[in-house]
């Protein structure tokens, strides 16, 4: 089978908990390798360049894009944000799963160029739930839930679009649920292309010569 790591497209409302849910799966295993984006935008306080995003002017955001070296990107805000296509890649050839926080658009953007690429989608069990827990946080005002809710009612269109949905109600048995969907992608034929077209040519160069053995 193929030793390459997977791409792992996470999504989900916010609220959901799939920070904590990426989190506990790192912790797990150094398989594991959550995605670092490129942005244009300054440090924040604690933050570090490599490990919390990769740093970069505009100019040199604008050059990687005209070179293709992006996987997805988009604007938010001001400032300009990017998954870089050769990190990602680099991991994933040492046989590491790469793990992808991202909205839906970028998911269906990856999904195009990497169609082995696994897209998850996590929610809470109801959406009472979730408003109790977009509540519970105790750091945002009304407005800005009613607006998180509206937007979850929005992300819900679009969870027929990806490959397993996740229902984050218990952490560790939904880690254990995402760990069994990242060991499954390894035998998604997709995955292992290479093998399946090396059967398909020594299989018709057997045929060809069947008087060996018929």
């Amino acid at each position: 089978m193929n030793n390459r790591g997977s791409l792992i497209v996470v999504s989900g409302f916010s609220g959901a908990g799939k920070g904590t849910l990426m989190k506990n799966l790192v912790e797990r295993s150094s398989r594991y390798a959550l995605s670092v984006s490129m942005t244009t935008r300054e440090p924040r306080p604690g933050e570090v360049d490599g490990v919390s995003y990769f740093f970069v002017s505009q100019e040199e955001f604008d050059r990687t894009a005209q070179e293709d070296g992006f996987l997805e990107h988009a604007s938010y805000v001001g400032h300009s944000y990017g998954t870089p296509k050769a990190w990602v890649l680099e991991q994933m050839k040492k046989g590491r799963d790469v793990i992808l926080e991202i909205d839906a658009q970028g998911a269906r953007q990856i999904k195009r160029i990497m169609p082995d690429a696994v897209l998850i989608f996590v929610v809470t069990p109801n959406a009472e739930c979730l408003l109790n827990r977009l509540k519970g946080r105790g750091t945002e005002h009304r407005d800005v839930i009613a607006r998180r809710i509206r937007q979850a009612a929005t992300e819900a269109e679009e969870i027929a679009g990806y490959d397993y949905l996740l229902v984050n109600d218990d952490l560790e048995q939904c880690t254990d649920d995402l760990e069994d969907i990242i060991r499954a992608s390894h035998f998604d034929p997709h995955h292992n292309t290479e093998l399946v077209e090396n059967l398909k040519k020594e299989l018709h160069e057997i045929l060809q010569r069947s008087g060996d053995f018929l």
